[in-house]
C-alpha cells in the first residue's frame, strides 16, 4: 500500500481528499501547513511514496518546503497543487524540486491520474536501482562525470551531486540529442509537458544550474551550450 503526505491548508479540502485518497487505497497522511509537512516529510520512519504539496500555505510556501526538503536530502515524489497556471509559476515549483504539477481548481480523476503516474516512476526507479545491470539509458559518461540516471546522481571528480527527476530528465533529453541545437520551446513541450504559443526564458535558471554540475567552468561552458536565439546544444567530446 502507497503512503502518501497531504500538505494543504484548508481543513474542508484536505479532509475530502484524504477521504478519496484512501478509497483509492492509499494511507494518508495531512498536515496543514508548510513547517508540519516538513517534519513528517523529513521523519525517516514515515517512509512516504509521495507528497502532494499546495504551493499557497500559511507559514512558508510550497515553493520553499519543495526546496528545503530537496536540500535535506528527502527525493520524494512531490504533486505541487497551485492557483497559479503560468508557466513561469509552473517552471518554479519544478526547479524547487517538484516532479509535476496541478492548477486549481481540479478534477479529482485527473489529480488521481497525475499521483498514480509519480507512483509508477517512482517505483521503476526503485526497480532500477535494484537491477545490477547497467544500460546506456541508466547512466551516461563524459568528461570525467557519469549521469546515473537511475539513482538520479551525477558522479564528479568533487563528489556526487544528486538531481531532481526534471533535471535529469531534462539532461537526458540533451544527450539524447547531442549536437542538436534544441529550442527552449521543444523543451518546455517534450520534458515539461507544457504546450504554450510563447516561449518562455524560465528554462534558463536551470540551465544554469545543470552547468554547474557539469562544466569545470560554468562561466565558459564547453558541454552544454547557448545557442544564441534559439535554444541550447549538449556536446560530450568538444574536442572532436
Amino acid at each position: 500500500m502507497a503512503k502518501i503526505l497531504l500538505v494543504e491548508d484548508e481543513p474542508i479540502l484536505a479532509e475530502g481528499l484524504r477521504f478519496n485518497l484512501e478509497l483509492e487505497g492509499w494511507a494518508t497522511e495531512v498536515a496543514l501547513d508548510g513547517e508540519s509537512g516538513l517534519k513528517l516529510a523529513t521523519f525517516v520512519e514515515n517512509r512516504f511514496d509521495a507528497i502532494i504539496l499546495d504551493v499557497m500555505l500559511p507559514d512558508i510556501d510550497g515553493f520553499e518546503v519543495a526546496e528545503r526538503l530537496r536540500a535535506a536530502g528527502c527525493y520524494v515524489p512531490i504533486l505541487m497543487l497551485t492557483a497559479r497556471s503560468q508557466p513561469e509559476d509552473i517552471l518554479r515549483g519544478f526547479a524547487a524540486g517538484a516532479d509535476d504539477y496541478l492548477p486549481k481548481p481540479f478534477e479529482l480523476s485527473i489529480l488521481i491520474a497525475r499521483l498514480n503516474g509519480l507512483l509508477r516512476r517512482h517505483e521503476w526507479l526503485r526497480r532500477e536501482r535494484s537491477n545490477a545491470t547497467s544500460t546506456l539509458s541508466q547512466s551516461f559518461h563524459f568528461a570525467g562525470r557519469t549521469i546515473d540516471f537511475s539513482n538520479l546522481e551525477i558522479h564528479t571528480p568533487g563528489g556526487p551531486i544528486t538531481l531532481t527527476l526534471k533535471e535529469a530528465e531534462l539532461l537526458r533529453y540533451l544527450i539524447k540529442h547531442e549536437g542538436e541545437c534544441v529550442s527552449r520551446k521543444a523543451l518546455l513541450e517534450e520534458v515539461w509537458g507544457l504546450r504554450e504559443d510563447t516561449d518562455t526564458r524560465a528554462i534558463d535558471n536551470f540551465i544554469v544550474r545543470l552547468r554547474r554540475y557539469i562544466e569545470d567552468d560554468s562561466a565558459n561552458p564547453r558541454h552544454l551550450l547557448t545557442v544564441r536565439g534559439i535554444g541550447y546544444k549538449f556536446v560530450a567530446r568538444p574536442e572532436e
